[in-house]
Protein backbone atom coordinates (compact mmCIF):
# COMPACT_ATOMS: atom_id res chain seq x y z
CA UNK A 1 0.00 0.00 0.00
CA UNK A 2 1.51 3.34 -0.96
CA UNK A 3 1.97 6.12 1.61
CA UNK A 4 -0.90 8.38 0.48
CA UNK A 5 -3.38 5.52 0.45
CA UNK A 6 -2.25 4.44 3.90
CA UNK A 7 -2.54 8.01 5.19
CA UNK A 8 -6.10 8.38 3.85
CA UNK A 9 -7.06 5.02 5.36
CA UNK A 10 -5.78 6.07 8.80
CA UNK A 11 -7.61 9.39 8.54
CA UNK A 12 -10.82 7.59 7.59
CA UNK A 13 -10.48 5.25 10.59
CA UNK A 14 -9.88 8.18 12.99
CA UNK A 15 -12.84 10.09 11.53
CA UNK A 16 -15.11 7.06 11.88
CA UNK A 17 -13.99 6.57 15.48
CA UNK A 18 -14.66 10.23 16.38
CA UNK A 19 -18.04 10.41 14.64
CA UNK A 20 -19.34 7.13 16.00
CA UNK A 21 -20.95 8.75 19.05
CA UNK A 22 -21.96 12.06 17.46
CA UNK A 23 -25.36 12.58 15.87
CA UNK A 24 -26.67 15.98 14.88
CA UNK A 25 -30.32 16.84 15.49
CA UNK A 26 -32.32 20.00 14.84
CA UNK A 27 -31.96 21.04 18.50
CA UNK A 28 -28.29 20.05 18.77
CA UNK A 29 -26.65 19.94 15.32
CA UNK A 30 -23.22 18.55 14.61
CA UNK A 31 -20.54 21.24 14.17
CA UNK A 32 -18.15 19.75 11.67
CA UNK A 33 -14.81 21.24 10.62
CA UNK A 34 -12.77 20.86 7.45
CA UNK A 35 -9.25 22.23 7.33
CA UNK A 36 -7.21 22.71 4.19
CA UNK A 37 -3.77 24.26 3.92
CA UNK A 38 -5.17 27.65 2.87
CA UNK A 39 -8.67 27.81 4.41
CA UNK A 40 -10.93 26.48 7.14
CA UNK A 41 -14.61 25.59 6.84
CA UNK A 42 -17.25 24.86 9.48
CA UNK A 43 -20.92 23.95 9.29
CA UNK A 44 -23.81 22.92 11.51
CA UNK A 45 -25.50 19.77 10.22
CA UNK A 46 -28.81 18.15 11.12
CA UNK A 47 -28.04 14.47 10.45
CA UNK A 48 -31.64 13.31 10.87
CA UNK A 49 -32.83 15.39 7.90
CA UNK A 50 -29.49 15.63 6.10
CA UNK A 51 -29.50 19.44 6.10
CA UNK A 52 -26.82 22.05 6.61
CA UNK A 53 -28.31 24.60 8.99
CA UNK A 54 -25.48 27.15 8.95
CA UNK A 55 -22.03 27.39 7.38
CA UNK A 56 -19.04 29.70 7.55
CA UNK A 57 -15.59 29.61 5.99
CA UNK A 58 -12.51 31.71 5.50
CA UNK A 59 -13.31 31.80 1.78
CA UNK A 60 -16.71 33.48 2.22
CA UNK A 61 -17.02 37.23 1.86
CA UNK A 62 -18.70 37.34 5.30
CA UNK A 63 -15.34 36.60 6.92
CA UNK A 64 -12.92 38.89 5.14
CA UNK A 65 -9.40 37.55 5.63
CA UNK A 66 -6.29 38.06 3.56
CA UNK A 67 -5.14 34.52 4.38
CA UNK A 68 -7.45 31.82 5.69
CA UNK A 69 -4.97 29.19 6.83
CA UNK A 70 -4.06 30.54 10.26
CA UNK A 71 -5.44 30.72 13.81
CA UNK A 72 -6.71 34.27 13.31
CA UNK A 73 -8.92 33.14 10.42
CA UNK A 74 -10.17 30.14 12.41
CA UNK A 75 -11.27 32.44 15.23
CA UNK A 76 -13.13 34.67 12.77
CA UNK A 77 -14.89 31.65 11.24
CA UNK A 78 -15.87 30.35 14.70
CA UNK A 79 -17.36 33.70 15.72
CA UNK A 80 -19.24 34.03 12.42
CA UNK A 81 -20.67 30.51 12.73
CA UNK A 82 -21.82 31.22 16.29
CA UNK A 83 -23.49 34.42 15.10
CA UNK A 84 -25.30 32.57 12.29
CA UNK A 85 -26.38 29.87 14.76
CA UNK A 86 -27.79 32.48 17.14
CA UNK A 87 -29.82 34.01 14.32
CA UNK A 88 -31.33 30.59 13.62
CA UNK A 89 -32.05 29.93 17.31
CA UNK A 90 -29.35 27.29 17.84
CA UNK A 91 -27.53 27.42 21.17
CA UNK A 92 -26.11 23.88 21.52
CA UNK A 93 -23.98 21.81 19.17
CA UNK A 94 -22.00 18.57 19.13
CA UNK A 95 -18.41 19.29 18.08
CA UNK A 96 -17.04 16.99 15.38
CA UNK A 97 -13.33 17.50 14.81
CA UNK A 98 -13.16 14.76 12.17
CA UNK A 99 -9.71 13.23 11.94
CA UNK A 100 -7.94 16.44 13.04
CA UNK A 101 -6.26 16.76 16.42
CA UNK A 102 -7.86 19.23 18.83
CA UNK A 103 -5.17 21.91 18.77
CA UNK A 104 -4.15 24.89 16.67
CA UNK A 105 -6.78 26.05 14.19
CA UNK A 106 -9.38 23.46 15.25
CA UNK A 107 -9.13 24.50 18.90
CA UNK A 108 -9.20 28.20 17.99
CA UNK A 109 -12.39 27.72 15.96
CA UNK A 110 -14.06 25.79 18.80
CA UNK A 111 -13.05 28.36 21.43
CA UNK A 112 -14.30 31.23 19.27
CA UNK A 113 -17.62 29.46 18.70
CA UNK A 114 -17.95 29.05 22.48
CA UNK A 115 -17.19 32.76 22.95
CA UNK A 116 -19.89 33.51 20.40
CA UNK A 117 -22.49 31.65 22.46
CA UNK A 118 -22.49 28.04 21.22
CA UNK A 119 -22.33 25.31 23.85
CA UNK A 120 -20.64 21.96 23.20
Amino acid sequence: MDQQKLKRHRQWRRRRHVRRGILGTAERPRLTVFRSSKHIYAQLIDDEKGLTLAAASSVAKQVEMAYGGNVKAAKAVGLKLAQLAKEKGISKAAFDRGHYRYHGRIKALADAAREGGLQF
